[in-house]
């Protein structure tokens, strides 16, 4: 069955982007992180435009942040102020990164612009969490993350404008916060994902953040940041379809309860493989589409 996206102006079948919903909220409750960076390059696979998944996925990234946010409220896992810090940037790289993708998108490159960095993205984290797995399941030590916060907490200590954040427990520049922040703001509004993946490490071992309160703060602004891309990527670029988004939605609420059920079976460093095996193959074939010749330049297709 077939439903028509009014603002795509395209046709897609409802079962395959209901499964695609499912599969982001498996991807979310199993791996613990936001499935946007499977969920827009699986669209524009189906032949939605890059620049149309984008802006779509910023709308659903806004219900799944929503939930986590009220769930670490709750339980007193936010911090305020660093997460207003970070927002402050992140705003910041939002509108920025509109400017840019409008750019692009006048420039007619914004599709292979999204893929090209898409294939960047994944390829560089799918590899690094392939090398990580694979030492875990071999059962060899690593220390870089010691060195690594070692070295950050060196790199960040002359920067100006220090602050306190009590709930954190912290004293550092906001010039970092602030930095993360638009960071995450240009992946929000140029690719369509929320940025968790990077932005989660980062909160741990370049600001030293307590672990309890990083994903909570890092959902805060998240939400907010996703609310406003939506919002100008609705009215400025008009790449929001939101019958696209609902159905979305839709699948990934039934996806994320199918996700909790199957945790159990899948935890650890098996579970970091599976899933860089699973970012490596979309880069392969993000890869495939962009440097290798198709076999057949046009289609043609006959409607009855």
């Amino acid at each position: 069955m077939d439903i028509y996206l009014p603002v795509a102006e395209m046709a897609v079948p409802l079962e395959v982007i209901l499964g695609l919903g499912v599969a982001v909220g498996v991807i979310s409750s199993v791996f613990g992180i936001g499935g946007g960076f499977l969920a827009t390059p699986f669209m524009v696979f189906m032949g939605v435009p890059a620049s149309f998944a984008v802006g779509t996925q910023a709308v659903q990234l806004i219900s799944s942040s929503l939930s986590g946010v009220f769930g670490h409220w709750r339980k007193g896992n936010v911090d305020i102020k660093l997460g207003s810090v970070m927002l402050a940037g992140s705003l910041f790289g939002t509108v920025i990164g509109i400017l840019i993708f409008k750019l692009l998108q006048y420039t007619g490159q914004i599709d292979i612009v999204i893929n090209a960095l898409y294939v960047l993205l994944l390829g560089s984290i799918g590899g690094s969490m392939l090398y990580e797995s694979f030492g875990a399941i071999l059962k060899r030590k690593h220390h870089a993350e010691a060195k690594r916060s070692k070295f950050w907490v060196k790199i960040t200590q002359g920067l100006p404008y220090p602050m306190m954040f009590p709930r954190s427990n912290l004293c550092i520049s906001a010039v970092v916060p602030v930095t993360l922040g638009v960071i995450g703001g240009l992946m929000v509004s140029v690719l369509g994902i929320g940025g968790g993946f990077l932005l989660v490490p980062a909160m741990i071992y370049i600001l030293g953040m307590p672990g309890t309160l990083v994903v909570g703060t890092s959902l805060y602004q998240i939400l907010i940041t996703t609310t406003v891309s939506a919002f100008l990527h609705s009215m400025g670029n008009s790449t929001v379809d939101l019958l696209l988004a609902l159905v979305l939605m839709v699948g990934s609420l039934v996806g994320s309860q199918i996700g909790v059920r199957i945790t159990k079976y899948i935890k650890g460093a098996p579970a970091r493989l599976l899933l860089a095996l699973i970012l490596l193959g979309v880069c392969l074939r993000l890869w495939q589409g962009l440097f290798i010749e198709p076999l057949e330049h046009f289609t043609t297709e006959v409607v009855e």
